[in-house]
């Protein structure tokens, strides 16, 4: 069940003054990716085929995420007009594809898929949350906020059914912990890349991989600011089956932060020859 509409976000207090420009390509970016949410509710589906439980749980939670595709879309289109969200999302469609009738899951397990699925919104809960800080249009960060605040109850939900498969499966804290770290490498493949390139390049433009996610790491990570890593990390450390919060979760999310600020300074540098090519 949905916690809000689109009709609850108030579109009228839309302010394009306070438009940060460096945001739009990345709102227009994670709208196809959000709006994408019903194929991984097919794969999760095929994965999870006997567990009625689960699928209509994750059926819920697509709705839910194609909502957030349509508010950031919605928005996007006020802040650049030119924007066309339905026919940027069907090159994307087109051009990025899962494998919805997978019969087991990338991780290994089911309890591996249950802990990637926590590792994303582990890290959507954070970002919208560093958006949401960092725009001063009213609007976007009603957006934000509202998405935020499902990410989080996102990962309550796959946490709970991963302890439920963890009675069964019995993965290891060491295994749980490579599918983790595993799984927030991927924020640099295709799936990001490309939703950059559909919604922010001229169509015919040929796709670069390299290019695409030079222009959207070097925007995202810089509005990343320490307490949004170390949340996230404590939230991290709970779907590995670490203590959320003490030394280790701090250390580890120091140590994040340092790396996302180097991360950001190397795309930041290489962003003038991303645009070039």
């Amino acid at each position: 069940m949905k916690h809000w509409h689109l009709d609850d976000i108030a579109w009228d207090q839309f302010d394009p003054s306070k438009v940060d420009p460096d945001i739009v390509p990345l709102v227009k970016s994670a709208a196809m990716v959000e709006r994408n949410g019903d194929d991984y509710a097919l794969y999760l589906n095929s994965v999870f085929a006997d567990d009625p439980d689960f699928k209509q749980a994750a059926d819920h939670w697509a709705v839910e995420e194609v909502q957030h595709g349509d508010a950031l879309g919605r928005w996007a289109q006020l802040a650049d007009p030119s924007f066309d969200y339905p026919a940027s999302f069907a090159r994307y469609r087109a051009g990025y594809t899962i494998d919805v009738k997978a019969d087991a899951s990338i991780r290994g397990s089911r309890s591996g898929e249950l802990v990637a699925r926590c590792i994303v919104e582990t890290g959507t809960s954070s970002y919208y949350t560093a958006l949401a800080e960092a725009t001063e249009e009213p609007v976007l960060q009603q957006v934000c906020r509202l998405i935020a605040a499902d990410e989080y109850r996102h990962f309550k939900l796959f946490y709970d059914h991963l302890r439920r498969y963890l009675e069964r499966e019995n993965l290891s804290h060491l295994a749980r912990l490579r599918i983790a770290l595993g799984r927030a490498t991927e924020t640099e493949d295709d799936e990001l890349a490309f939703a950059f390139h559909v919604s922010n390049e001229p169509e015919g433009t040929a796709y670069d991989h390299q290019r695409c996610i030079t222009g959207y790491m070097a925007r995202a990570m810089k509005f990343y600011q320490f307490h949004h890593l170390d949340r996230g990390m404590g939230m991290i450390f709970k779907a590995v089956g670490l203590p959320p919060r003490g030394r280790l979760s701090r250390a580890a999310a120091h140590a994040a932060f340092r790396l996302v600020r180097w991360r950001q300074g190397r795309y930041e540098r290489a962003l003038p020859t991303a645009r070039a090519a």
